[in-house]
């Protein structure tokens, strides 16, 4: 319904590569495998999906400038650009929903360039560790934070 709640999935450079790049890292799901455990968590709260995947860092902050007003929340992995992309930070402080950044892996456990985020002290909160499960749980808080329950139909 063109008045369901619309959450925003970005995902990062190489993302694409998912299934196929460092599977003992990221897991063997490809990005449409995550986009589609998005989707179906999304339904079960009454929301659509948009999702883009962009090695870009200007086509991710377009996406977020044109979600000001529009979307209720953001869902972003954004993969290496997690790291030192100041543009992404600056428009994910500038949108009004809420924003869950997700990372497939833990970085705070890998590379020591890994462990800082310009994201997340723009985020609502962060997911990372938890592989493809990790998409189900930013679902689930974006949910919570939008007050919506399983089956809503707003």
């Amino acid at each position: 319904m063109a008045d369901d709640p619309i959450l925003l999935l970005l995902s990062g450079p190489n993302l694409n590569l998912l299934g196929e790049r460092e599977p003992a890292v990221y897991g063997t799901a490809t990005l449409a495998d995550h986009v589609a455990r998005v989707e179906a968590g999304a339904a079960r709260f009454g929301c659509r999906v948009e999702h883009l995947q962009s090695n870009h860092e200007g086509a991710l902050i377009d996406a977020i400038q044109a979600a000001r007003g529009r979307c209720a929340a953001i869902i972003i992995n954004p993969g290496a650009f997690t790291h030192y992309a100041w543009g992404i930070h600056d428009a994910l402080a500038a949108f009004e929903g809420v924003v869950v950044e997700v990372h497939i892996s833990n970085p705070n456990a890998r590379e020591a360039w890994r462990h800082t985020s310009v994201v997340a002290p723009v985020a609502t909160g962060s997911i990372m560790g938890f592989g493809i499960d990790g998409y189900d749980l930013a679902v689930r808080a974006v949910a919570a934070r939008l007050g919506l329950g399983e089956g809503s139909d707003r």
